[in-house]
């Protein structure tokens, strides 16, 4: 994630789940999500889009865990989706779900979305039924924020601005 994301964003929380994955990132200004580019670090004469990067994280890491497992396919949903957390205006309330999985929706203020994103990624795999309590997930930034695992992919420091840890 770190070749792919941070070049162009801060990952507040993450977490992968068997056959999807959430990321809550904060872009930086100097980048358009869909047109913005940046040099690719050690290849500097070529340059991607976020989205690009986006796509050649998921398809390294299918690739790889393909020739673990000796097996073919994809692993991820094939729908992905991204919200933006400053279009607050446009959403309505609670999770839904779609034949895609659920989302999230809630009547909540600009400022608290944040924190219901942040809990929702880290709460996922509860419920998913797959652990009882978002520590026992290792595949998330929960550790890192509440029991003192050390991982270097998320910025704490801009967490704090919008999330209560």
């Amino acid at each position: 994630m770190s070749l792919h994301l941070l070049p162009y964003a801060d990952i507040i929380a993450w977490c992968l789940m068997p056959n999807h994955f959430h990321w809550m990132l904060w872009v930086r200004e100097d980048v358009n999500p869909g047109a913005g580019s940046k040099p690719v670090p050690g290849l500097e004469k070529k340059w991607k889009s976020l989205n690009q990067s986006i796509g050649s994280l998921q398809s390294s890491y299918t690739q790889a865990i393909n020739k673990q497992l000796n097996r073919s396919g994809s692993l991820f949903r094939k729908h992905c989706k991204s919200e933006n957390l400053t279009d607050i205006g446009k959403i309505s309330s609670s999770y839904y779900n779609t034949m895609f999985g659920t989302s999230l929706r809630v009547d909540v203020s600009e400022k608290e979305y944040p924190q219901v994103c942040f809990e929702y990624i880290h709460n996922n795999p509860v419920r998913a039924g797959l652990v009882n309590h978002p520590a026992e997930w290792e595949f998330s930034s929960y550790n890192d924020y509440y029991s003192g695992r050390t991982g270097k992919l998320v910025n704490r420091e801009l967490a704090k601005e919008f999330v209560n840890l």
